[in-house]
């Protein structure tokens, strides 16, 4: 049996597939082979050996929630910078683009980077390629040219839906309730951006599906997912109920540390951990996954909850769990290798609130497709 890379003796953590412990993940033809304890692989002809002994070896991180189209929006990043660069295997674009720009995001973007990228179409034509408020005027929503786009390219999981107050303006809720419409025709979840009001979280979430995303759910703005009282609001818990998804989407004013440690306390984890990473924040308060990741552990989560918060189910978010993110035997050979660096650490949400750590993750190598990357310091 040849193998064309293994990876020895790091701790090996796939809670979808409840494995928790020291192994060697042998990879071919950039699929898993086996995982195995340390020295049980059988006689085999092996290319490359990585030795990654007391790291932390994972399903390849997923982001479901990136702007990489810098050459046509202000925010747009680097897809690799934010993605194999940091230990992230696969970043999904959040409507940065609509069906106008599209075939630039595959040329510039989806051919030029090492990262599989896929994207949440916007549901306006140019996205956010001719500014921020592109709710604004309804003729910009073309619903049949979304459905061509959606049924010829794969790499298009979902649509986007900003719904804050200054991307709708006078719209209100007709730019969701078009989306919902044609989602449910074609199949396709929803990524919903909520942020100021109007329109009201309320009347977002009693739009929305099991399998919709609901991105920026744990803001720390007036009118989001807790009340005054700090409870959930009763459409929260009944869009909980329906399977409606709460991802946290970080970015420069959309995560709050008391919004996060409330939600803790009444039994809500976040479905899903994303980073809503762009060239403003990519120096704070963001980062990287990495850290993004940390703040989640930092307010209790386990490490356990937050990887299956960053593979498994980002991927059944994405209808792609029979490919990525987890470590399955016959998967993509999609791996992320992480360590601790013990060093005290401020880490800061978008509400200014900063939390003391005396360790956070930091991305060592990010196995693409069986190719190993060595990551940014």
């Amino acid at each position: 049996m040849d193998i064309d890379l293994l990876i020895k003796n790091g701790h090996v953590l796939d809670p979808s597939n409840n494995i928790n412990g020291k192994y060697d993940v042998a990879i071919s033809n950039g699929k898993i082979q086996s995982i195995l304890k340390p020295g049980n692989l059988n006689q085999s002809n092996i290319k490359n050996e990585l030795d990654v002994s007391g790291n932390l070896v994972i399903p390849g991180l997923i982001d479901l929630h990136v702007h990489v189209f810098p050459n046509r929006t202000l925010l747009g990043t680097l897809a690799d910078n934010v993605g194999i660069k940091q230990g992230v295997t696969t970043v999904v674009d959040a409507g940065s683009t609509g069906v106008k720009y599209l075939n630039y995001f595959m040329k510039e973007v989806v051919e030029n980077n090492n990262t599989r990228i896929l994207l949440w179409i916007n549901i306006a034509s140019q996205g956010l390629c001719e500014g921020l408020s592109e709710l604004a005027d309804l003729k910009y929503l073309e619903p049949d040219k979304v459905i061509e786009a959606i049924s010829n390219n794969n790499l298009i999981r979902g649509i986007k839906v900003r719904m804050s107050s200054s991307v709708v303006k006078g719209n209100g809720i007709r730019p969701l309730e078009i989306a919902k419409n044609l989602s449910q025709k074609i199949g396709v979840p929803l990524m919903v951006h909520i942020g100021n009001y109007p329109p009201y979280l309320a009347d977002i979430l009693n739009l929305l599906d099991a399998g919709d995303v609901v991105t920026h759910a744990f803001h720390g703005k007036k009118g989001g997912i807790l009340n005054e009282n700090g409870y959930l609001i009763p459409e929260a818990e009944k869009a909980l109920k329906r399977g409606v998804l709460f991802d946290v989407g970080h970015g420069t004013s959309s995560f709050s540390f008391k919004t996060i440690k409330r939600t803790k306390e009444l039994g809500l984890n976040p479905s899903t951990i994303s980073t809503d990473i762009y060239n403003s924040n990519l120096n704070g308060p963001v980062y990287n996954m990495a850290i993004t990741m940390t703040k989640l552990i930092a307010m209790g989560y386990s490490l356990e909850d937050v990887v299956k918060a960053t593979t498994n189910m980002p991927a059944k978010v994405l209808r792609m769990e029979n490919e990525i993110g987890n470590l399955r035997v016959g998967t993509v050979a999609d791996i992320s290798i992480l360590t601790w660096k013990h060093s005290p650490i401020k880490l800061k949400d978008s509400m200014g609130e900063e939390v003391l750590v005396g360790k956070y993750l930091v991305p060592l190598y990010t196995i693409k497709s069986g190719e190993v990357f060595k990551c940014n310091e």
